[in-house]
């Protein structure tokens, strides 16, 4: 009968120390990684379409060419001076009118910003740059 004999008294132990370092560990591995992981999203955006008709509301093309001569209407203007002149020539358009930038694809990116800025800074909202198709 020993060896059926089963001692009740003893009582196991169960020791989580090392549960707890291992997920300390992960934890901490976890903390470390998480800010490095970068998520990259494909977006594919849909084509625009070639045949659809803008309404034809007032609108005021402005262009500028590798000289940087700008030109509005029969109008040329200086580089330099045109926010002045945009501000005193503003007044005859309304606000709220579509203008269209022309700039020779040649020119430095910061020329085409500066003309960009100078007619949003004299009050006009609708500013879009043409390209071609």
């Amino acid at each position: 009968m020993d060896n059926n004999f089963i001692d009740w008294e003893e009582k196991p132990e169960l020791n989580i120390t090392p549960l707890v370092d291992i997920m300390l560990v992960l934890l901490a591995i976890l903390m470390v990684t998480t800010p490095a992981v970068i998520y990259k999203e494909e977006i594919s955006l849909p084509q625009g379409s070639k045949s659809s008709k803008v309404s034809q509301d007032e609108k005021l093309e402005v262009r500028m060419d590798l000289d940087k001569k700008i030109y509005i209407k029969n109008d040329v203007y200086e580089y330099n001076t045109f926010p002045d002149s945009l501000n005193l020539l503003a007044s005859r358009y309304d606000k709220n009118m579509s203008i269209y930038i022309r700039a020779d694809k040649r020119l430095a990116y910061q020329d085409v910003i500066y003309l960009l800025k100078s007619i949003k800074e004299a009050g006009f909202h609708k500013v879009s740059l043409v390209t071609t198709n």
